[in-house]
């Protein structure tokens, strides 16, 4: 379905008859989407309160940047892209969608996630330096755009790093290198990804206390809930919803990431992370104009430190909120978007 249709008519060009039906219903909501399973349960809470949306295919679509006066056909347009795209065949849609989002926001088209918020999500160099502008603990990281300045941006970095991509998605193209040797090794052999945008994030690898991480997660720029996700240790693919138990082994409906293999190994708790944790993802929230995402954090195994290290401006929620969390954070979006689009 091409995105254009959100914009295809003028009231005057209408029969007065559709002119009224269209001013006594609600607009529909507009939700920009790519992966095909991701977003079922939203649209699922959406059709159950039989609140009109358009799907809206984010990996074939078009619009006309003329068009500036045409009556809209949404209340608002969720953006829901991934820059995982490209691991399904859809890159297409990763540097298109900025175009898209900024030019709905020029045209007073109310967007959640909007561009700001998508220039966080795909570019980890940006997250890094907001958490420094904010003064937020992160993992020591040099920014490369060639692989043969990983040795020399390495130097001085606590060994084991990660190589990883600036535009990744559940941890596609991460690589861990114990030694320096072993990196210099790589770079040399040109076997690094530095990904689309052939950029990367040369970072200090932090050994997670208690063998898990945290993610928290917001809702209107507000704090929704935390979960703890236990790693197995040979995975960076941390999307939430693919976790398959809970930490007391008890298996979890997925209804998400369904064409996704299981996690080997993963678990997950629901979690109350403290206040000073809940004030400073809120903080990124606002800085980064993330309104439904998700903050990770993981505490340093050496010396107990804290540090951020991943925002998310999209977010597929926990499999089986009520069972891990004791709430269906699905019912909570679907809440938020229908206030934002009254």
């Amino acid at each position: 379905m091409s995105g254009l249709i959100i914009f295809r008519y003028r009231s005057d060009e209408l029969p007065q008859n559709e002119k009224e039906q269209l001013m006594s219903e609600p607009k529909p909501i507009g939700i920009y989407f790519e992966h095909p399973h991701w977003f079922r349960p939203l649209f699922n809470k959406l059709d159950e309160r039989k609140r009109p949306f358009l799907r809206i295919h984010a990996q074939q679509h078009q619009f006309d940047p003329g068009d500036v006066n045409g009556e809209r056909k949404v209340s608002l347009v969720f953006n829901r892209m991934s820059p995982s795209a490209y691991r399904r065949g859809n890159a297409q849609g990763i540097f298109y969608t900025q175009n898209y989002l900024a030019h709905l926001e020029q045209n007073g088209v109310r967007v959640v996630n909007g561009s700001k918020a998508y220039r966080y999500e795909a570019s980890k160099a940006l997250q890094l330096s907001l958490l420094a502008q904010l003064g937020l603990p992160h993992p020591e990281s040099r920014v490369i755009n060639h692989a043969q300045e990983a040795p020399t941006a390495a130097a001085g970095l606590r060994f084991p790093v990660v190589v990883k991509p600036n535009i990744g998605g559940s941890g596609a193209g991460v690589a861990r290198f114990d030694t320096p040797e072993h990196l210099a090794k790589a770079a040399a052999a040109g076997t690094l990804d530095l990904g689309l945008d052939h950029t990367a994030i040369v970072q200090e690898f932090i050994p997670a206390r208690d063998g898990h991480i945290v993610r928290v997660e917001v809702l209107g720029g507000k704090y929704l809930y935390a979960i703890k996700v236990f790693l197995s240790g040979d995975t960076f693919d941390l999307c939430p919803a693919d976790i398959c138990k809970t930490a007391d082994g008890v298996e979890l409906q997925r209804s998400t990431c369904a064409i996704d293999a299981p996690k080997t190994g993963l678990r997950v708790e629901g979690y109350q992370p403290p206040a000073d944790v809940i004030e400073a993802v809120e903080r990124i929230s606002a800085a980064s104009g993330i309104e439904v995402g998700g903050v990770e954090y993981v505490t340093d195994d050496r010396d107990g430190q804290r540090y951020f290290y991943d925002i998310n401006a999209l977010s597929n929620f926990v499999a089986d909120g009520p069972r891990v969390i004791g709430f269906d954070p699905f019912d909570r979006l679907a809440d938020f978007l229908q206030k934002e689009s009254a």
